[in-house]
Order: C-alpha cells, then structure tokens, then sequence
C-alpha cells in the first residue's frame, strides 16, 4: 500500500470517528466516563495483582472502594455544594449593591482630587463596568445551576459507568494488546513508541494533575470553611479543580475569596488569613504535590489545554470535554514527531543533512 492510500485509510477512518462521536454523543457519557476511570485505577489494579491476587478479584476491590467513596462523597458533598451555589446565585443582586456602595464611598474620596468632567466619566464608567460585570456573572451563575441540574439528571445514565469501568479494568491488557495486533507491522515499533508518549502524558495529567487538583480543592473548602467564609466550600472547590492550569486557580479563587470576605468581615484579620490559605497551597502545590505526584511527566501546554476543552466542549458536549484532554495529548505527540521528522529531513537542511556525505571536493581531484 502506497503512502497516499495509507493517509487516505487513516483520514477516512478519523472522519468516520469523528461523526460517531457527533451523532451519539448522548449515549457515549457513561463509556467514556467509564473509559476515563478504568484509565486512572488501572495502576492500583496492576499494583494489586503484583502482590499475587488475580485480575479479577483485584478489579473488584478497586471498583468497590471507588464506587463506595464516590458514593460517600456524593451524600455528604452534593447537597452542601448544591445549597452554597443556589444561596451564591441569590446573594449576587446584593454582593453588587455591596460593591456599588464601596465604589461610591472611593468616588467620595477621590471627588475633590479630580475636576467634575473627569470624575462624571469615572462614574459613567465604573458604573457600565459594575453593569455588565453583574450581568455577567448572574447568567454564569445560571448556567452552572442549570448545568448542575443536567448533571443530576445524567445520573441515571451513570449507573452504567460502574460496569463499564469493571470490565474494562478486568481485561484492560487484553484490550491493549489486541488493539496492539492490528497496528500495521511496518510502523509498528514507531507506533509504540509514540503510543508510550503519549500514555507518559496523559499519566502525567490525568493521574498526577488530577491528583493534585482533587487534593488542592479538598484543602482551600475545607480551609475556607474553618475561616467561616460563605460558599467557602464552592469557592475551594472551584478554584481546586481549575489549579491544572498553573496560577489560574489559585489566582482566580484568592480574588472571589478575598473580595467575598471583604464584604463579609468586619475587621482584616479573617481577610489576612484567607489569602494566606492561598499562599499556602501555593507553597504545597509547588514544593510538595506537583514534585511528587507530576514531575516532569506534562507535555501538555495550559493554553492547548483550555483550548482542547473548549473546543470539545462546543462540538461535542461533555462527552467532548472527557475526549479533549486525550485527543490534545495524542496531538501534541503528533505535531513534536512531525516537527522532529522535519527537522531532520532535507526540507530543513536542504539538499544535505550534516550526517550525509558530502561527496568529494572539486578542488581535490
């Protein structure tokens, strides 16, 4: 087979995929929910059976205790998280009346420091701002409720992902050396070697990362919460489960926090301490988890990252923002392979690489 009907093989195959994915995207959730979570246990299950107990028995222990502790986490968590974001929805009308007051007091201040037209347009300005910041806001926050009620009702489809999950980490070496055989045999060992890349980099984000933001959400809620701040639990949280993009989270959840307690305390002191609950998994983040949990092992860039699910997201649902991170991995691996091939060809060099001979110089004959 020649080198254009290969890539025309593959593209057909990538564009049949691609439609799959499209027109049953509604029914794919608890497969790759499912997929995603074999994926992620699938070490504890290898660990497992080094230690003498057999697949089975060991995909059973690990589906168990993770089906038990999501369960627990769902009981005690849900209903805390579901509370804090409906009571934040409504606190926002007056969280701005807040600011507004705060914004006019600094408009007070400043009033005899500037001319009238300057300051007219200050207000103006601030007030437009203050506006859309609100409006803004309040249909964020809808769409995350309306979002969490259709997450609530996906539920029932999520019965399934259990047993997908178990039978997938029963046979999942099965799986991988079965989908091993049908790799084509020219390409086979460049095949493997891009394949292990890309498993190195998505165990480094998907295991590592997600580690990390799973403990760092788990530290700011409960962190928050001993503070007394409000939605302290959601706010964590949120600012938890952005912290895969370096700074982002953190940096997002101390300006929320900080801005909520300033309205919410009367004195600095709880102020102080919020921030430095930040600061401090800031310190852990960097010195401690990532270390340990990452290393060097993310080949993913944050911006490819936020793009990868973005983009999944609106062609494809969720189900596309479970498939992004992958799909962003088996890319990334691509464009470095197809970059090293580049740079190592005569495209680059020109007529002769470095490593080629040269021939023999006209001068010497």
């Amino acid at each position: 087979m020649t080198a254009e009907r290969q890539i025309r093989f593959w593209l057909i195959g990538l564009i049949f995929f691609l439609v799959c994915v499209y027109f049953l995207s509604s029914v794919l959730l608890p497969f790759v929910a499912g997929m995603a979570i074999a994926y992620f246990l699938d070490p504890v299950c290898d660990k497992l059976e080094n230690l003498g107990i057999s697949r089975t028995l060991a995909t059973t222990l690990v589906t168990v205790v993770f089906i038990l502790t999501l369960v627990l986490a769902l009981v005690l968590l849900v209903p805390v998280l579901v509370g804090q974001v409906l009571d934040l929805v409504e606190s926002l009308p007056k969280l701005m009346e807040a600011a507004r007051g705060q914004i006019s007091k600094f408009l007070a201040v400043v009033e005899n420091r500037v001319d009238g037209e300057s300051l007219v347009n200050l207000k103006q300005a601030l007030g437009d701002s203050l506006k859309t910041t609100a409006k803004w806001l309040t249909q964020l926050a809808g769409g995350l409720v309306d979002g969490g009620v259709a997450f609530a009702n996906l539920l029932s489809l999520l019965v399934i992902t259990p047993v997908v999950t178990f039978y997938l980490l029963r046979d999942w070496d099965k799986i991988v050396g079965q989908v091993d055989s049908w790799l084509p045999r020219p390409q086979l060992e460049t095949i493997r070697k891009l394949a292990k890349q890309v498993d190195d980099t998505l165990a480094g984000f998907i295991r590592g990362q997600g580690t990390v933001c799973l403990v760092l959400g788990c530290f700011y809620a409960v962190g928050l919460s001993l503070a007394g701040l409000k939605f302290g639990l959601v706010l964590g949280m949120i600012a938890g489960l952005l912290s895969f993009i370096p700074f982002v989270g953190s940096g997002i959840g101390l300006i929320l926090s900080v801005g909520l307690a300033f309205f919410q305390f009367d004195s600095w002191t709880p102020v102080i301490v919020i921030a430095l609950i930040f600061f401090a998994g800031q310190f852990l983040e960097g010195n401690v988890l990532t270390p340990k949990l990452v290393g060097e092992k993310i080949g993913l860039h944050p911006v490819w990252v936020i793009f990868g699910l973005l983009a999944g997201g609106a062609l494809f649902g969720f189900v596309g923002m479970l498939l992004a991170v992958p799909v962003a991995a088996v890319i990334g691996v691509g464009v470095r392979f197809a970059l090293s091939e580049y740079m190592d060809s005569r495209y680059y060099y020109g007529i002769n690489r470095p490593n080629e001979a040269q021939g023999p110089d006209p001068e010497d004959s």
